[in-house]
C-alpha cells in the first residue's frame, strides 16, 4: 500500500526526474582541458553544507565488500584515490571510465577523463597546489569533471545517460512485481532514503542472515520491480529534501504527506498542512492569519464547497532512523474529505479562550504541543513514540495518548512558580484530551463555563479569584508558588488556609466595589461546592480540570477588567 501511494504519487506529479536519473549535490568540479590537462578546481558550493544539484545516472546500490563507482561522479576516495587504501576504489572508478570509450570512442568528456588520468600517474600532487585544494580535499561532497570552455558536466552528458540506461536491464532477473502484478525486471537492491543525517533504504534483506527463502536472496525476496523501485525512492527522495513543504520533523522522526489527486484542491490541502503545522518560511503580521485560512481550507473541504472524490485520498508516512534500513513508525491512508474532517476537529478540540496574550502565536502545532510537555520546550527530550501518537490522534481521530496529557500535568507542577506554568498550549492540550474521553464528565468549553459543577474545575475556578485578589491588592503570587499544586491534587488540606489569607487580602483593596465584586464571586463559585465540603482528592484528570477551571477564570477576569477599563 505505502509503496504503491508513492509510485502513483510519483506519477502524477511533474518535473521529477525520469527513470535512471536523480538530482545529486556535486561540491566541486576538476576542470580539464580535452587532453587531459588539469586546469583548476571549480567549486560549485552554495553554502558550507549545500552544493548545486545536478542531474545524472542514478547512484549505484552499494553492498558487501565490492568497489562499485558511479558514472563520471564520486566522492574524494573514487574520483582522487589518494590514501593506498583506496587504489582498489580508484583504478574501479578508472576502469569504468575505459569501458565507455568502446560505446562511444567520440564522445569528448569520455576521451578527456581518460587523457587526464593517462597523464598524471600521482594525481594529488597535480592538483594540491591548486587554492581550493584544501576545501576540496576536507570536503565529503560528491566530485566530476567538466571540460575547460563547456557548460555541461561530465556527469550530465545525455550519450552517457541513454547508454547506460539502454544497458541497464539485459542481465535483471524477471519476475511478478508486488505492487503491478505485472512480470516486470526484479530490483535486487533498493536506493536509499535520504532521512536527515541517516540513509538507508525503506526494502532490503541481509543476506545469510535468516531472511532468505526459497533459494532467494535479497531484493529477490519481496520482488518490487525496477520501475516501482526508482518511482517510488525517486518520490520519496524528492519530498525529503531540503525546503520541501511536504514534510515536518518532530525529534528524530520524519514524517511526509501527500495527496493522491493533482487537482488544485488536493495542493491546496498539502500546503495548508505544512501551514498548520507551523513550518511556514514565511512571517506574517498576524501569525494566526495562516491558521485560520488553513482551517477555511479544510472547512470548505469537508463541508463540499470545495469539491472531492471519493477516490481522492490523503497520505501520512512516518519515518524513523535504524541501523539496517529506514523504520516505518506511522501510516495513515484516508479520504481527503475524512481527513479534513479529523483536522477540523483537532481544531474545535484545541480551541481555547486567549484574551492575554500579545503575540498570538499558533498554539495548535505538532511542534507547539510537544514543545509545551518537555523541558524547555526542547522536542529531542519528548517521550519516545508520543509524536507518532500525537499524529494519529490529530489526523485519525482517536484520543490523544495519556503520555501527552500526564507530562502536560507534571509540567505544569514543575513551573508552577513561573508565568508560563499555565500556558495556552497546556490548557488545551488538558481540554482536547478531557474532551475526547467517554466518560459522564460535562464538556470543557472554550471560554469559562460557570454552569460546569464538576469539583475539580470549580476549585480552580476560586483559587484563580483568590489568586487575582492577592494580585490586585499586593501584587504579588505567594498563594499560587505556595500552595496551587496541594489545591489541584488535595483541596481540603488547603482551601480553608487560602480563603483566610484571602480575607486579609481583600482587606488592602482600597475600592470598596472591587471588594464587593470578590466577595460576591467567591460566594457564588463557594455556593457550587459539594455540601460535604472540599474535596479531599482529585483525580489526574480532576486535576487537569482544577487547571482549566483556574485558566478559564483568570481569562474571564482579564476580560471583564478591559471592559471597566473602556
Amino acid at each position: 500500500m505505502i509503496l504503491k501511494a508513492l509510485y502513483d504519487y510519483y506519477n502524477r506529479c511533474e518535473g521529477l526526474t525520469p527513470k535512471g536519473l536523480e538530482n545529486k549535490e556535486i561540491g566541486y568540479l576538476i576542470v580539464i582541458e580535452p587532453d587531459g590537462t588539469f586546469v583548476r578546481i571549480e567549486s560549485r558550493m552554495q553554502d558550507k553544507k549545500t552544493a548545486a544539484s545536478f542531474v545524472v545516472l542514478q547512484s549505484v546500490k552499494r553492498s558487501g565488500t565490492k568497489f562499485t563507482p558511479n558514472y563520471f561522479w564520486d566522492n574524494y576516495e573514487y574520483v582522487i584515490g589518494g590514501k593506498e587504501a583506496n587504489i582498489k576504489k580508484h583504478n574501479a572508478f578508472i576502469h569504468i571510465i575505459e569501458s565507455f570509450k568502446s560505446g562511444l570512442p567520440e564522445n569528448k568528456n569520455i576521451n578527456a577523463i581518460s587523457n587526464f588520468y593517462k597523464k598524471y600517474n600521482d594525481i594529488e600532487k597535480v592538483i594540491e597546489k591548486d587554492s581550493l585544494y584544501e576545501d576540496f580535499h576536507k570536503s565529503k561532497k560528491n566530485i566530476s569533471f567538466l571540460i575547460n570552455g563547456e557548460c555541461m558536466i561530465a556527469a550530465e552528458d545525455p550519450d552517457i545517460h541513454d547508454l547506460v540506461l539502454a544497458q541497464k536491464n539485459e542481465d535483471n532477473k524477471k519476475g511478478l512485481c508486488l505492487v503491478l502484478g505485472e512480470d516486470r525486471s526484479i530490483s535486487r537492491l533498493h536506493t536509499t532514503i535520504k532521512l536527515t543525517k541517516d540513509t538507508g533504504p525503506l526494502v532490503s534483506f541481509k543476506t545469510d542472515r535468516g531472511y532468505d527463502s526459497y533459494g532467494k536472496e535479497q531484493g529477490y525476496n519481496a520482488p518490487i520491480s525496477e520501475d516501482v523501485e526508482f518511482a517510488y525512492t525517486t518520490a520519496l527522495n524528492t519530498m525529503l529534501q531540503k525546503g520541501s513543504h511536504n514534510k515536518f520533523m518532530v525529534g528524530n522522526r520524519t514524517f511526509v504527506f501527500w495527496a493522491s489527486s493533482s487537482k488544485e484542491i488536493a495542493e491546496e490541502a498539502e500546503e495548508s498542512l505544512f501551514d498548520m503545522l507551523g513550518y511556514s518560511d514565511t512571517k506574517a503580521d498576524n501569525p494566526n492569519a495562516k491558521i485560520e485560512q488553513v482551517r477555511k481550507v479544510f472547512t470548505s473541504i469537508y463541508s463540499g464547497v470545495l469539491k472531492t472524490n471519493l477516490d481522492d485520498r490523503f497520505y501520512i508516512l512516518g519515518l524513523a532512523p535504524n541501523s539496517a534500513r529506514i523504520a516505518v513508525v506511522y501510516w495513515s491512508d484516508t479520504s481527503l474529505r475524512d481527513f479534513a474532517g479529523m483536522v477540523i476537529r483537532h481544531f474545535n478540540d484545541m480551541e481555547i479562550v486567549d484574551n492575554t496574550r500579545k503575540d498570538k502565536r499558533p498554539y495548535m502545532g505538532i511542534r507547539e504541543i510537544l514543545s509545551a510537555v518537555t523541558l524547555g520546550g526542547k522536542q529531542s527530550d519528548v517521550t519516545p513514540n508520543l509524536p507518532e501518537a500525537v499524529v494519529k490522534s490529530i489526523f485519525q481521530g482517536t484520543p490523544y495518548p495519556y503520555t501527552l496529557f500526564s507530562s502536560c500535568i507534571r509540567r505544569i507542577r514543575a513551573e508552577i512558580g513561573d508565568n508560563g506554568a499555565n500556558r495556552i498550549t497546556r490548557m488545551a492540550i488538558i481540554k482536547a484530551y478531557l474532551n475526547r474521553q467517554n466518560d459522564n464528565n460535562k464538556k470543557i468549553e472554550v471560554m469559562l463555563d460557570k454552569s460546569n459543577t464538576n469539583q475539580g474545575y470549580l476549585c480552580g475556578r476560586l483559587f484563580a479569584v483568590l489568586d487575582k485578589i492577592q494580585e490586585d491588592a499586593n501584587n504579588i503570587h505567594s498563594i499560587r508558588e505556595r500552595y496551587m499544586n496541594a489545591a489541584s491534587s488535595t483541596p481540603a488540606s488547603v482551601f480553608a488556609t487560602i480563603l483566610n489569607l484571602s480575607s486579609h487580602h481583600l482587606e488592602n483593596l482600597s475600592n470598596e466595589g472591587t471588594k464587593v465584586f470578590y466577595e460576591k464571586l467567591k460566594q457564588e463559585i463557594i455556593d457550587k461546592i459539594s455540601a460535604d465540603g472540599f474535596p479531599a482528592h482529585l483525580d489526574l484528570q480532576d486535576q487537569g480540570r482544577f487547571f482549566v477551571g483556574y485558566y478559564h477564570q483568570r481569562q474571564d477576569l482579564f476580560t471583564k477588567k478591559e471592559e471597566n477599563k473602556d
